[in-house]
């Protein structure tokens, strides 16, 4: 086999077979398949879409291309997966509240892709933390923790990683099984018996409407539970900045507060929530919705899932303090500057995907693989559908290194955010795809 005439048949509309799709993928892990041949594929699957065998084979064949983790806990392997959204900082909560619960978390997390933030730069600003643990840190961490969230490190789904680096700069992150495989491939070889999907839909999120998002959920409940691994999905809504703040380091700090039950914002509040008791249900934990989230209320009141996620941190290299002293251990902008709306009213609707960018112009997010990211800059008290504004009621504080990169986000800011005379309400959690 040769890639040039894959990349060709792919490209000329044909079906691929598994064997194909293995070849292809033993390429990019040895690395004799060159990069570009990997964009160009990825493209040409873009275009022309893979059916539910092709899509199958490209995840086992991710799976398989590095180790695969097996547990032997007293309890059940369980995680969350996020499609990706502006300011979505769920997994850094969710994680502890979880292992809190009694569930165990190998969560195998991923950076930044296109406008989205990535849990891994989030916690890249906290300093020590290793986001590339070994295999054996990674499962001590589960095992005496409950959770342990970390990237595709000790050889687990090594070309996910180089294909996922790849789309993020070349325009192919929006495809149904790309999207599929990427997430799979990194779950399945974590060892998880039971995964939810939280599939984002709106503005801020690669799949903008309802019906695309339904069709992504279903794709991966199907290729997930065939593949042994109990599935379940979310569609919540991107419409709108998820939670209070945009940017590594400040969505670290959000996390904290929530876990600390300080400054809540509602919207985050209610997917975490949602998500968290789905699983707990889903791996039979807990008997009902409503008593897994009387549970997620009682660890949360008691510090014990603030206790886990310092924990957490501390096995995996960070600050021993960490907790009680965020502020001095994560990075601070020079600017920290209100932007106000030209007009008072309330929040009409926001631009989400292109405030996700503006974090990219704060070298806060990537345009290209390699590139080393700013992690104290961002949005912090960002405003919320139906939020009313005026002279005193800012959109945002942004945090900004430089004059220059404040003026122009604030500029954006104003012009990405509509002000109307009503307030309206948009619904969080949208349908459940099982």
């Amino acid at each position: 086999m040769f890639p040039q005439e894959i990349i060709r048949k792919k490209r000329d509309g044909h079906k691929l077979t598994p064997e194909e799709i293995n070849f292809f993928i033993r390429g990019v892990t040895s690395g004799s398949i060159a990069d570009s041949q990997t964009a160009a594929l990825t493209m040409a699957i873009f275009l022309n879409g893979f059916d539910k065998n092709e899509t199958v084979a490209l995840t086992m064949a991710m799976r398989d291309s590095g180790d695969t983790l097996h547990w032997n806990l007293p309890g059940p392997v369980i995680d969350k997966h996020s499609t990706g959204g502006v300011g979505d900082k769920v997994s850094l909560m969710l994680a502890p509240i979880l292992a809190s619960c009694g569930g165990y978390v190998p969560m195998i997390a991923g950076r930044g892709l296109g406008h989205t933030g990535g849990t891994l730069d989030k916690l890249d600003s906290i300093p020590g933390y290793n986001t590339s643990a070994d295999n054996e840190t990674f499962r001590q961490t589960v095992e005496q923790i409950g959770c342990a969230i970390i990237g595709q490190t000790g050889n687990l789904a090594p070309a996910d990683k180089k294909i996922y680096a790849i789309r993020d700069v070349c325009g192919t992150v929006e495809s149904i099984p790309l999207i599929t495989a990427s997430i799979l491939s990194k779950k399945l070889a974590a060892g998880l018996e039971y995964l939810v999907m939280d599939l984002k839909c709106g503005r801020g999120a690669f799949m903008e409407n309802e019906e695309n998002a339904v069709k992504l959920a279903e794709c991966i409940v199907e290729v997930a539970n065939n593949a042994g691994t109990k599935t379940t999905a979310v569609v919540t809504d991107m419409n709108a900045v998820l939670g209070s703040t945009v940017g590594n380091a400040l969505e670290v700090r959000e996390a904290l507060e929530y876990l600390q039950n300080i400054n809540v914002n509602p919207r985050l509040d209610k997917v975490t929530k949602v998500l968290c008791s789905e699983i707990l249900v889903s791996c039979g934990l807990y008997k009902d919705h409503k008593t897994a989230e009387e549970m997620v209320a009682k660890v949360l009141g008691s510090g014990k899932a603030l206790e886990k996620f310092a924990q957490m941190v501390y096995m995996l290299g960070g600050p021993a303090d960490f907790v009680q002293k965020a502020d001095f251990y994560l990075p601070h902008a020079r600017i920290i500057r209100p932007v106000f709306a030209d007009t008072k009213g309330y929040v009409e609707s926001m631009s989400v995907r292109d405030i996700g960018m503006l974090l990219v112009g704060l070298k806060g997010g990537r345009t290209h693989p390699d590139q080393k990211l700013d992690y104290a800059t961002g949005f912090t008290n960002f405003c919320q559908t139906g939020d009313y504004v005026d002279e005193t009621t800012p959109l945002a504080y942004i945090h900004a290194q430089n004059e220059e990169e404040y003026n122009e986000a604030a500029y954006e800011l104003k012009r990405l955010i509509k002000i109307g005379e009503e307030k309206i309400s948009t619904p969080v959690v949208l349908c459940k795809v099982a």
